[in-house]
């Protein structure tokens, strides 16, 4: 039985509907993300799991119990909120507590919990600060380890970290995943950021317009997209308009130069539009390879532009009416083509994601 489990979970406004048949079973430990773009539903999804929301219909169940009308205080789970929501009149170590405080633990044992939280989120000794002595980071750590502090059994984060600047945000997400490992909590993460999710996740759950487009790794979701708009939410994507020139046999062409993909393309008939995905990664100069397979695409074209990056350069190749981008990895030998260049560029056919008709 799963830890945490959601079944047919929906919930309506007066004019709208914010979730729509929501499905998730999440394992003890886990680390799950929900991805999408804002009004997604996937915030009010996490309120309902915390029970700030309830739901039009369905059910949500934590290690077995139905949790589904239950009010937030009865249901052992820990919430970090983006705003901090630390009580300005407190100290660090009051605020950790707080919880604790209201559970009518005894003093000596919110002391302890106190001490033991501030060592986990690295501030041992700022238990007698105040929330205006602190940064924006050390704030969301404080707030962590008061979520942390009631031992919850599942952890909710939403959009912790979008009120940070980069640096610390990317420092911050890799100190929650080390914690979440560390104490082995069931986790859910809301976020609109895609490299946070893919970086911090077990799972995603890719969500638009209040339902689940996906749930992979995020392996899977990077690579292997089931929808048009996972493809292109996830990652930086071309997307090019092609023809079928055989179904069967996988072949396409791109302005008149035809390419393979891995695997038959359906029920469509030759000359139809269809549209094909690339990711830049997946994209490189013809050649640039020690052996290039004789199965590898191949599509000739014209620089556009090159755009330098920091860690990568990025091409952008126009075959006609159309253009596509690709990554180099950037180092002090690169060579990177030059404007008005012609070039051949090469990927595998495995890279071709097919999104359907044009």
């Amino acid at each position: 039985m799963a830890f945490l489990d959601l079944k047919n979970v929906r919930k309506g406004f007066a004019q709208s509907v914010a979730v729509e048949n929501f499905n998730l079973e999440v394992e003890r430990g886990e680390f799950i993300s929900f991805l999408g773009p804002s009004g997604c539903g996937k915030t009010t999804t996490l309120r309902m799991i915390a029970g700030f929301e309830t739901p039009t219909s369905g059910t949500i169940r934590i290690n077995g119990a139905d949790v589904t009308g239950m009010p937030p205080n009865r249901r052992n789970v820990g919430m970090v909120f983006q705003s901090y929501a630390l009580f300005p009149n407190m100290t660090v170590a009051d605020n950790i507590g707080f919880g604790l405080k209201v559970a009518r633990k005894p003093a000596g044992e919110i002391a302890a919990r106190v001490e033991e939280m501030l060592r986990t989120v690295h501030l041992p000794e700022f238990g007698a600060r105040y929330p205006y002595q602190l940064s924006g980071g050390q704030q969301q750590r404080v707030a962590l380890a008061r979520a942390l502090a009631i031992q919850p059994q599942v952890l909710l984060l939403d959009e912790p970290l979008s009120a940070l600047d980069a640096k610390i945000r990317v420092s911050l997400r890799n100190e929650i995943r080390s914690i979440q490992r560390q104490l082995g909590i069931t986790t859910i993460y809301v976020t609109h950021d895609q490299e946070e999710a893919l970086s911090l996740s077990d799972r995603i759950v890719v969500m638009s317009n209040g339902r689940i487009e996906q749930i992979g790794t995020p392996f899977e979701i990077y690579n292997f997209p089931t929808t048009r708009f996972v493809a292109s939410f996830v990652g930086t994507l071309n997307v090019l308009s092609a023809h079928v020139a055989s179904a069967a046999e996988g072949r396409l062409t791109i302005d008149g130069q035809e390419i393979r993909a891995s695997k038959p393309l359906g029920d469509v008939g030759a000359g139809q539009p269809i549209n094909l995905a690339l990711r830049p990664e997946i994209i490189s100069i013809d050649g640039a390879a020690d052996s290039v397979p004789n199965s590898t695409n191949r599509l000739a074209g014209t620089v556009e532009d090159v755009m330098f990056l920091g860690p990568t350069v990025r091409v952008r190749v126009r075959f006609g009416e159309q253009a596509l981008q690709f990554d180099e990895v950037n180092n002090p030998h690169l060579n990177p083509p030059a404007r008005g260049q012609q070039i051949t560029v090469s990927f595998p056919p495995e890279a071709c994601l097919i999104l359907g008709n044009a």
